[in-house]
């Protein structure tokens, strides 16, 4: 099919270009042209006003939310101990997930037929606080870091649907 699409492409352009065509004839092919480039495909294969995560297909197409649940799981228990630096052992990338208190515990299921629900349990007071009684802004990076990691799996659109809702919950302790 896209080689069909390239070929009247070129037969167009062929037509606006060629020095015999006449004008009535050229504006016509230059409609035709305009109409079907704007059909095209994008460049990332995919038709439509779609956007997906980077990790969109790591699970595969057609998998359920409780596999697509254990690996952000998985990609969770990775960040916290794995310690990634610049490369000339320099600086160490920030990650608010891997500067997290070690307390912390993290659970990542599929309650519903289309969500899936991060917990964050044992957080300490003080640290998800702060002087005011406002989220600190170490734990609104942690946040917007699980809610990055869990969207990498997402999809959404015009066209399409997300994959899933997804959600954080804090769990707090005194």
């Amino acid at each position: 099919m896209a080689g069909v699409k390239i070929g009247r492409i070129q037969l167009l352009r062929n037509l606006i270009e060629h020095p015999r065509t006449g004008v009535a004839e050229r504006v016509a092919a230059q409609r035709m042209l305009d109409r079907l480039l704007s059909k095209s495909v994008p460049a990332n294969g995919r038709p439509g006003d779609r956007n997906y995560g980077a990790r969109h297909a790591r699970p595969g197409r057609h998998a359920s939310l409780s596999r697509i649940a254990e690996m952000i799981a998985d990609d969770i228990a990775l960040v916290r101990t794995v310690t990634l630096t610049d490369g000339d052992g320099g600086l160490a990338v920030v990650s608010a997930l891997r500067d997290a208190p070690a307390q912390l515990t993290y659970t990542v299921e599929a309650p519903t037929e289309a969500g899936i629900l991060i917990t964050v349990g044992a957080v300490p007071s003080a640290w998800a606080t702060d002087a005011d009684g406002f989220d600190s802004v170490a734990l609104r990076a942690l946040v917007a870091e699980l809610t990055e990691l869990m969207n990498a799996y997402n999809h959404d659109g015009a066209d399409v649907a997300r994959r899933f809702v997804g959600r954080v919950r804090i769990q707090t302790v005194a």
